[in-house]
């Protein structure tokens, strides 16, 4: 097989990929002076939100107010009305130094509409609220009417559409269908509900991003450009490089590294994919497979401790638990990701006959550390800081001073006063896309309050799936399980289908926080704990980023790749399906989640163990390897073991070790042979 000779991408090139297929990243080109004008307004962000978490005593609508309009105000001038917006001559007499002037009237409008409420004085809100003013009804309609049109140029058009849909289930109750029936609300109760109460744009959503989300996306900013970044890949060659089929290994360990400070699968996808995907077809793994394991690996990074993009901050502010429980949950699920992933590539690596990297073209371990040790100080005392109880922002504040301190100090990635400046501006863009979604988020969540119809809807989906469980256990042989159990099942098959297609068009923190809200009512009127609703929920949202149609962590890792998209979107998902396995095997087991009800060190192990078996074998039926290829018959076989393994239980993990053990005996021969 002959090596791949593909040259690198520039920076540049990984930059436009990412552009290409990251809405949230796709700025408008500007002139310079109104260019350094964004870039103090985006440092004015960061340094406000610093100030506001770490010294500040600012009241929390005031708070959440200019957070908000910072984002709208700064989404209109970055993100052009359309994509095609950014080819028109910057010069023509409608724009301002690149800008149209009707964005910069929407920024001035979005900025006096987000603050116009948070400004009244408290006395005069409290009377209000019910019996909104005109004034307030105007600025109520504007600010969501800009809140809509900043995700759509951001985010894209799915999630403003759901906003839409859900506010015309506010307004036309009395025309819905069956259970979805209810007496609806008048265009001043929606303004007086959205705008006016903490239930809706101005909610728990806006709130996270604000006190949370912003610093701890500004913490990875810093310290990706303090060289954190770096060490973590040059681990990663050090750890898995000489291994067989090297450089995949590589792309795991480096992704999950960048995990932990970094919450956009895509992001992680070009960062890491930038080298991994280039070394991994020089030692002869297809382009398509190249991409695909890169971009299932960054997809981990969501779930990856201790910053999994906003949606830990969102499950604190839900369940009212500290954040180093939710972060505890989430630590073991996530490594069953990586370990998914490594058991499939080492298969195909085998399979192939590929090898590891060569002696000189890794790095040394104590070079690497020597150049890059005080780039780990910061995440130390990042998450010395949560573990011991802190609060997320006083974590995060602390952690980005420590941040500057150390990039000021560190000889290798020296900080200057520019590139603190840079970092400071490129960490606000990054929480812009997603504020606006949080945005508009409010807005469902809040016509939720207002109407009822997450219960509404929840009632529906235990209804169908009681309806399908007893259908199925009148039948023969599947009549061994109960409806109750039935219906359990389906309920989460119900739930994790609508996850994998809202995740398809919206970000993953967006398709949480909406479906937590008709998810949760369900499981838990069939005695699934909070935890693990919440848990479950945000898994099967993370798996759209690499689930055609709309895989954008594929599509991304593709374009580096050179290959067919939806080739690598479909092996992609390939490689991930363990993570479509692990929400079930937590919700059948909790202990798995480590802080769950009802965790025992017993129940833990073997459930621990069950899905690891559970998926390694899965991943030996999908790729058609264990020590020599398997035929037909033998994938089928191994792929119906790997349930057993999976379903919690020490016997029927035996079961599974004694159905299993002919085919490896089998395969002991061939190999041999």
């Amino acid at each position: 097989m002959t090596a791949d000779t593909t040259p690198e991408l520039t920076p540049e090139q990984l930059a436009e990929i990412e552009r290409k297929f990251d809405p949230e990243t796709a700025f408008r080109p500007t002139g310079a002076k109104i260019g350094f004008l964004i870039a103090a307004i985006l440092v004015s962000m960061s340094v406000y939100h610093f100030y506001a978490s770490g010294f500040g005593l600012v009241r929390e609508l005031v708070h959440r107010g200019i957070h908000l309009s910072f984002v709208l105000g700064l989404v209109f001038l970055l993100f052009g009305l359309r994509r095609s917006d950014d080819t028109l001559p910057a010069k023509a007499w409608y724009r301002v130094d690149g800008i149209p002037v009707f964005d910069i009237v929407f920024a001035l409008l979005a900025v006096g509409a987000a603050m116009y409420l948070p400004l009244l004085p408290a006395s005069a809100l409290g009377q209000r609220v019910g019996n909104p003013s005109s004034t307030d009804i105007f600025m109520g309609t504007a600010l969501l009417v800009l809140t809509l049109e900043a995700t759509r140029r951001s985010v894209g058009p799915t999630l403003p559409i759901i906003g839409l849909l859900f506010i015309g289930f506010a307004y036309f109750g009395p025309w819905m269908p069956g259970a979805l029936k209810h007496g609806g609300s008048s265009w001043l109760g929606i303004i007086n509900h959205l705008y006016m109460t903490n239930q809706g744009i101005y909610g728990i959503a806006i709130g996270v991003m604000a006190q949370y989300v912003f610093l701890f996306i500004l913490f990875g900013v810093l310290a990706t450009r303090i060289g954190l970044g770096q060490l973590f890949i040059d681990l990663a060659m050090v750890i898995a490089g000489r291994y067989s089929g090297g450089p995949a290994k590589v792309a795991i360990f480096s992704s999950a590294f960048m995990g932990t400070i970094s919450g956009s699968s895509i992001a992680n996808t070009v960062t890491t994919g930038a080298l991994t995907i280039p070394a991994m077809k020089r030692v002869g793994y297809p382009a398509h497979f190249s991409g695909a394991v890169e971009a299932t690996s960054s997809t981990g990074g969501q779930i990856t401790p201790p910053i999994m993009g906003a949606a830990a901050f969102i499950m604190v502010e839900y369940l009212e638990i500290p954040l180093r429980d939710v972060l505890a949950a989430a630590l073991f699920p996530a490594l069953l990701h990586y370990f998914g992933i490594f058991i499939m590539v080492h298969l195909e690596a085998k399979k192939l006959g590929l090898r590891g990297l060569r002696a000189e073209e890794l790095p040394k371990l104590g070079v690497v550390l020597k150049d890059h040790w005080l780039s780990l100080i910061p995440l130390i005392i990042l998450v010395y800081m949560i573990l011991s109880g802190k609060t997320p922002d006083f974590a995060a504040v602390y952690g980005i001073i420590a941040c500057v301190v150390v990039g000021f100090l560190n000889p290798t990635h020296r900080l200057n006063v520019k590139d603190l400046w840079d970092s400071l501006a490129s960490g606000a863009k990054n929480t812009l896309a997603v504020g606006a979604a949080a945005a508009t988020v409010g807005v469902v969540v809040g016509v939720v309050t207002l109407t009822g119809v997450g219960f509404r809807l929840g009632y529906v989906v235990v209804q169908t799936a009681t309806d399908i469980g007893t259908f199925l256990s009148a039948l023969p042989v599947l009549g061994y399980f109960t409806v109750t159990q039935w219906a359990l099942f389906m309920s989460l098959i119900l739930i994790a289908v609508a996850c994998i297609i809202m995740g398809a068009g919206i970000p993953t923190t967006a398709t949480y926080i909406i479906l937590v809200a008709v998810a949760a009512p369900a499981l838990a009127v069939l005695e699934i704990q909070p935890l693990v609703a919440h848990f479950f929920v945000f898994y099967y949202g993370v798996l759209a980023d690499i689930t055609p149609p709309v895989a954008l962590a594929a599509y991304a890792a593709a374009g580096i790749a050179g290959s067919n998209p939806f080739k690598t979107g479909n092996t992609a998902f390939r490689l991930g399906i363990a993570k479509a396995l692990v929400p079930f095997v937590f919700v059948y087991s909790p202990a798995l989640l480590l802080v769950a009800d009802g965790f025992t060190w017993y129940l833990f192990t073997v459930t621990l163990l069950g899905a690891m078996l559970g998926i390694a074998s899965l991943g030996v039926s999908f790729s058609g390897f264990l020590l020599a290829p398997l035929k037909t018959w033998e994938r089928w076989w191994v792929a119906m073991v790997s349930f057993l393994f999976i379903a919690p239980g020490l016997t029927t993990m035996l079961l599974g070790l004694a159905l299993m053990s002919p085919i490896v005996f089998v395969q002991y021969n061939r190999a041999k042979a």
